[in-house]
């Protein structure tokens, strides 16, 4: 190896090592600060290890009354959403790229402007509550049935798919159904998995929608009980500043501390994610990459 080559792979290493390394430390830190003495991390002391490690504060999320009925309603929001919108985006991508189908341009451009513009907040309340969706699971699954977004990454990635496939399978007699999902789907699955992932998670970390239409607890999520559980904590914090309460009455300063709790939260709704992205990787970075090759 020659001498500039390898001092440019010593500054290339160096300066992802960096980036990589700023990368990591910011989720890092939110880890040691929940497992560490709220008054270390209020003082700034926790910087690279936790001090006084503790557990207490995850102790008390997972103790919270209905927890598990929440994080089976977020995993099935989540399952049930991200395989409605796989069904229906996935056919809707393959309609608009034939040109039989009168229309095509149209219905994509159509579909296409929903990523720029929204009614807004008010809008989509009455909407909802009109169809009656409050208070029912269906409100979680059925408005996100169609992802713009996957629509032209499925799209782009089938129109790079190669017209001799199609034409064979027709030749065979097989009907457009059969050719999308024993042939055309099979093929687009690196792009199916990218945009697969990116739904679960936002159907994951969804909370609004919980928010504003569901007064049933039994169809509460975790992340909207997780927030509940944040502003009471933080308003017992508060209080305790205040002298309003006696702390020790109350709870350990561990479990009152807000930050604390944050930081908690954030490890309990971002670890199902963790185990499942490094087993996706290869395909978000091949789907997209492919995908927005002709986009």
């Amino acid at each position: 190896m020659k001498k500039r080559d390898y001092t440019f792979q010593i500054i290339n290493t160096t300066v992802f090592l960096l980036f990589t390394l700023l990368c990591i430390y910011p989720f890092y830190y939110i880890f040691i600060a929940s497992v560490s003495d709220a008054h270390a991390v209020a003082m700034g002391e926790v910087l690279y290890f936790p001090i006084g490690f503790h557990l207490d504060n995850f102790k008390s999320v997972l103790k919270l009354d209905g927890i598990l009925m929440a994080f089976g309603i977020s995993a099935a929001r989540t399952i049930v959403g991200t395989a409605l919108m796989l069904f229906f985006s996935i056919m809707l991508a393959f309609v608009v790229t034939k040109n039989v189908l009168p229309g095509r341009k149209w219905i994509y451009r159509a579909t296409v402007i929903t990523l720029f513009f929204n009614a807004g907040l008010i809008p989509w309340f009455v909407i909802m509550k009109t169809l009656a969706l409050n208070n029912t699971f269906w409100l979680y699954v059925l408005p996100g049935m169609i992802s713009p977004f996957a629509v032209i990454l499925i799209k782009t990635y089938m129109e790079s798919i190669s017209t001799a496939l199609e034409e064979s399978a027709l030749v065979d007699g097989a009907g457009y159904f059969t050719i999308l999902w024993r042939i055309t789907a099979p093929v687009c699955l690196p792009v199916i998995a990218a945009v697969a992932v990116f739904n679960a998670v936002s159907q994951w970390n969804a909370w609004q929608d919980n928010f504003f239409l569901v007064s049933n607890p039994n169809l509460q999520t975790l992340q909207l009980m997780l927030y509940n559980y944040l502003q009471q904590a933080e308003s017992l914090a508060r209080a305790a500043m205040q002298g309003n309460i006696n702390l020790e009455n109350v709870a350990s300063n561990k479990q009152l501390d807000s930050f604390s709790i944050k930081t908690t939260i954030t490890m309990v709704t971002v670890f199902p994610i963790i185990l499942v992205y490094p087993f996706m990787q290869k395909f978000i970075v091949k789907g997209i990459m492919l995908g927005s090759v002709k986009g």
